[in-house]
């Protein structure tokens, strides 16, 4: 059912939304019926993904580089131009770079963390005041379970991640107040066409191995998760974070053991064959 206000339809905004997570989260909200601001740094992309979609009534694409402050700036005035209005911002846009601790650069490391973390700073503070004056609003920012929990190669990344979750607190604190709800996902291994080019298959059995799920996730199933967090449903819930995930957070060690030895399949088969197994005389 289209979401309609005294306004016209609901306007969400989506950075880093030319591919993978974003993409599935903007097609998430026009399947809903609201207008959508993809943003996104990738021009060559970001437009075959405006024709691809077709819609030039209710999609805007802007070319932004999220950690320019300049750049926010226009694209949140053309938007505001354009559709009147913001509803939702959902902060994906990120980088990775995946090495080393003692390999890693610090110019590395502040490039990571000024998309990462300044950029969902700069979106926020740019969008909010638009969302005031109608006040209500919702802002998503996805993290990672890189922010949850360490891992190797993820020094940069990991860390913007884990400061991702806490800025997603602190906005909840003041923009609660002026009836913004803040909220955070935290997705775990997703099958984009980013994690197929750096995944090797062992590092994806080594995933399957971590997960209770057994799998990857789908963008569409991270989608789902924004979006619920950006409607009414979640009207409730602020300051929180929600790792979509199959599982991986919650585990410890020693998954595919407990799979073979003590999982309910394991138990049904050994049942069943005891069942099969002739009385003895």
């Amino acid at each position: 059912m289209p979401a309609e206000k005294k306004a016209g339809a609901a306007v969400a905004v989506v950075t880093g939304a030319a591919r993978g997570i974003g993409l599935a989260v903007a097609e998430r909200f026009l399947a809903e019926g609201y207008r959508v601001a993809l943003l996104d740094i990738d021009r060559r992309t970001l437009r075959a993904t405006e024709k691809r979609l077709g819609d030039t009534t209710r999609v805007l694409a802007l070319e932004c580089d999220v950690a320019a402050e300049k750049q926010v700036g226009r694209a949140v005035r053309e938007i505001v131009r354009s559709f009147g209005r913001i509803d939702a911002l959902v902060n994906n846009a990120g980088i990775a770079i995946f090495k080393p601790i003692l390999d890693t650069s610090f110019a590395e490391w502040q490039r990571v963390l000024a998309v990462n973390l300044g950029g969902a700073f700069l979106c926020t503070h740019a969008c909010a005041p638009v969302m005031m004056k109608s006040g209500r609003g919702a802002v998503v920012n996805i993290a990672s379970i890189s922010g949850l929990r360490a891992s190797t190669l993820r020094v940069g990344y990991g860390t913007s991640k884990a400061a991702i979750i806490h800025l997603t607190k602190q906005y909840a604190a003041e923009l609660g107040t002026v009836g913004i709800r803040v909220n955070c996902v935290a997705p775990g291994p997703v099958d984009t066409a980013m994690a197929k080019l750096v995944h090797s298959v062992a590092i994806r059995q080594d995933y399957y191995d971590a997960i209770p799920l057994n799998r990857y996730g789908t963008p569409q199933e991270i989608a789902a998760a924004v979006f619920f967090l950006c409607s009414d449903q979640a009207s409730y819930i602020n300051g929180q974070t929600l790792a979509v995930d199959g599982g991986f957070d919650a585990l410890g060690i020693g998954l595919p053991t407990l799979r073979r030895e003590f999982s309910p399949k394991a138990k049904m088969r050994k049942a069943a064959a005891l069942v099969r197994s002739p009385e003895p005389d």
